[in-house]
């Protein structure tokens, strides 16, 4: 897009103005103060209804010589342009709008109107700035205009957002990967952060709040620690364990007295008091029994010992006197047999000695004759041969009847040899038993001796002297009730200001406990709170070593893409952390520190023209105090250089062609 020519009339007190650019390159020359700025206003104005500082309020009339508004006028801008070979024209007249009122003669001035046309035909506002904006948006145009727009009117997160669109911005990941490939592995954490669905942008600014509301906290915990531990109450000499167990028996007391203070209202006193004797009385009783039953059970048991003994001894003599007898009954009947034997001895030796004798017949009893020789021999070997046989049969019997009382005999005597054994056994039992019954005996008459009188027995004692505490009170129900009552009411007030006085301490024991608890929640919250900023400190470091290697790749991807101007996307703080910033710095100087205009508007110029291909378009360049720079670089884009030059009292226009006007 290329201005061919622009015409102000009566704007901002130039009167009548032609800027005829034909087409190129144009240098505009004159005195300070004489319009050459309001040139680039009104080609501004004339576009987007504001001045080169970006105000849409700035003073569009003509004033006179006093600063008074010289009414009535038309102000008028028109370009004429050359788009891609087609020419085309706009212009814009402000003027103020004056009335006459019904029934009056003189003019009032009711407001402004603003009549828009394109190529001379008259359209509405609308229609006027949505064909500027299908020609370029307004802040492109702007940026394409002006050498200073981009480093002095726009603000540093517009810079930076616009140089990240022209120049490409890197994605987390691929920062990430870059810094793992260069052995920073630790950067593989931001990964998980990633994989949540937020940005580290999102995740610093979380970190930053984070922190901020840790410190915050970090401040208030000693504090609230201090007070904590001064408000703990002092319980020094307070019996914390048995505290609530002396309260409890407190009460039981004043329970007690009420009721006693309500029995001796009643007249029902001495009735409780004749039970409670009642009662104590049973009691002394029964520890009398009770000691008494110790000392007769141990007695007691002595003598059960004695028992036993005794019984033991009585079987012993039993067992005794009966080995006795047995044995008295074996000498018997080993006398007997003894005898017996001597008898089958001598039988034997009778029998043994028998000799044979034979007084046979020698005549036939039948026929009376002799009988014959053989027959008599036959005779008398036969009468031989029983003899012998019948006397060693008896033989045989004797000897076989000897040989079984002797049998008889040893076994007798062998059971003899163990009565006698037994007996000697129960002899010494007896003997020992009798002595363990006469030494059980002694013990038993020592405890007899040695018994303690009842009045040594401190249960006792204790149970007697209540006896005569209720026997007392007793006597003094029975002298009068109000002594009484007031007795047991005195007792009543000073239990009911002890209970009070030990509730008081646990209600302290409490706050304290409850205090020390306080505080070590609050030592265990500071710890916890220190643990976690330490940890966000370490995913904050990770994220600004994340933006360095960020700052690095950027800076020199964006740097890649202009010929002078250079670009600091990030700020190192002292204390090593990074903020994101945009400055942009020509040879290593910060545009904002200290860079002469030469070099502001060449570097501006370079911005241009890097711009102006990344968006495809071009647009009139106006340099505004050109004179600072002798040789500005080169640019696609139509220059139109404003000079201050002392010696032009008029502008003076200077083209490629050498063609000079004077502004009116």
């Amino acid at each position: 897009m290329r201005l061919l020519k622009l015409t102000l009339s009566n704007f901002k007190g130039i009167t009548a103005f032609t800027l005829d650019t034909q087409g190129g390159n144009v240098t505009v020359y004159g005195d300070n103060a004489l319009g050459k700025t309001t040139l680039f206003d009104a080609f501004l104005w004339l576009l987007f209804d504001k001045d080169s500082q970006n105000k849409k309020d700035f003073q569009i009339k003509t004033l006179d010589s006093r600063g008074q508004v010289l009414h009535g006028l038309s102000h008028e801008v028109e370009g004429v342009f050359d788009l891609n070979g087609r020419t085309l024209t706009f212009r814009k007249a402000f003027t103020e709008k004056w009335t006459k009122k019904r029934g009056s003669v003189k003019l009032e001035f009711t407001g402004h109107t603003t009549d828009y046309y394109i190529d001379g035909v008259p359209v509405q506002k609308k229609e006027y700035d949505s064909h500027i904006a299908g020609i370029a948006d307004e802040g492109i145009f702007k940026l394409l205009t002006s050498p200073t727009y981009f480093n002095e009117q726009l603000h540093w997160q517009d810079r930076r957002k616009i140089l990240l669109e022209v120049c490409g911005d890197l994605s987390d990941a691929e920062v990430i990967d870059s810094a793992v490939t260069l052995g920073n592995k630790d950067m593989l954490s931001l990964l998980n952060v990633l994989n949540t669905g937020r940005s580290l942008d999102d995740h610093r600014k979380v970190i930053a709040a984070r922190r901020s509301e840790i410190n915050k906290e970090l401040e208030k915990i000693p504090v609230r620690i201090d007070e904590a531990t001064r408000a703990l109450p002092i319980i020094d000499g307070i019996d914390t364990l048995g505290l609530p167990s002396t309260i409890e028996i407190a009460k039981g007391q004043l329970k007690n007295k009420q009721e006693e203070l309500a029995r001796i209202q009643g007249g029902g006193e001495i009735a409780e008091k004749r039970r409670q004797l009642a009662e104590v009385e049973g009691d002394i009783l029964r520890i009398v029994n009770e000691l008494s039953s110790e000392q007769n059970a141990v007695i007691q048991k002595k003598y059960s010992d004695i028992n036993v003994f005794k019984r033991e001894v009585a079987a012993a003599q039993i067992d005794l006197g009966s080995a006795k007898r047995r044995m008295e009954a074996i000498t018997t009947e080993a006398s007997r047999l003894e005898a017996a034997i001597k008898e089958k001895r001598e039988r034997w030796h009778k029998v043994n000695d028998e000799q044979f004798e034979y007084n046979s017949e020698t005549v036939c009893p039948t026929c009376g004759q002799d009988l014959p020789e053989y027959m008599v021999e036959q005779a008398w070997e036969k009468a031989l041969g029983s003899f012998n046989r019948d006397k060693a049969e008896r033989l045989e019997r004797i000897n076989s009847e000897g040989k079984g009382l002797k049998k008889s005999l040893e076994s007798l005597m062998a059971e003899n040899s163990d009565l006698v054994t037994k007996a000697n056994a129960a002899e010494l039992k007896l003997q020992e038993n009798e002595a363990e019954a006469i030494r059980l005996q002694t013990e038993i008459d020592a405890l007899r001796d040695q018994a303690k009188p009842i009045t040594d027995n401190p249960k006792y004692t204790q149970k007697q002297s209540e006896k005569e505490i209720i026997e007392k009170a007793i006597a003094q129900l029975q002298a009068g009730s109000e002594e009484s009552t007031n007795t047991v009411q005195a007792e009543i007030e000073a239990i009911t200001k002890d209970i009070e006085t030990l509730e008081t301490d646990l209600l302290k024991v409490k706050q304290r406990e409850l205090g020390k608890k306080r505080i070590e929640e609050l030592k265990a919250q500071e710890k916890n709170l220190a643990a976690e900023y330490e940890q966000l400190e370490k995913e904050l470091y990770l994220t600004e070593q994340f933006i360095r290697s960020k700052v690095s790749l950027l800076e020199e991807k964006i740097n890649s893409r202009f010929k002078y101007a250079r670009f600091k996307m990030f700020d190192v703080q002292i204390n090593g952390g990074v903020n994101e910033c945009c400055e942009t710095l020509y040879q290593g100087v910060p545009y904002t520190g200290g860079l002469n205009n030469a070099a502001r508007i060449n570097v501006g110029l370079d911005i241009i023209n890097t711009l102006a291909d990344y968006y495809g378009f071009n647009a009139p360049i106006f340099i505004d105090n050109r004179e600072a720079v002798t040789r500005p670089i080169e640019t696609v884009g139509q220059l139109i250089s404003l000079v201050v030059s002392e010696p032009d009292k008029a502008l003076r226009v200077e083209t490629e062609s050498k063609k000079y006007k004077e502004a009116s």
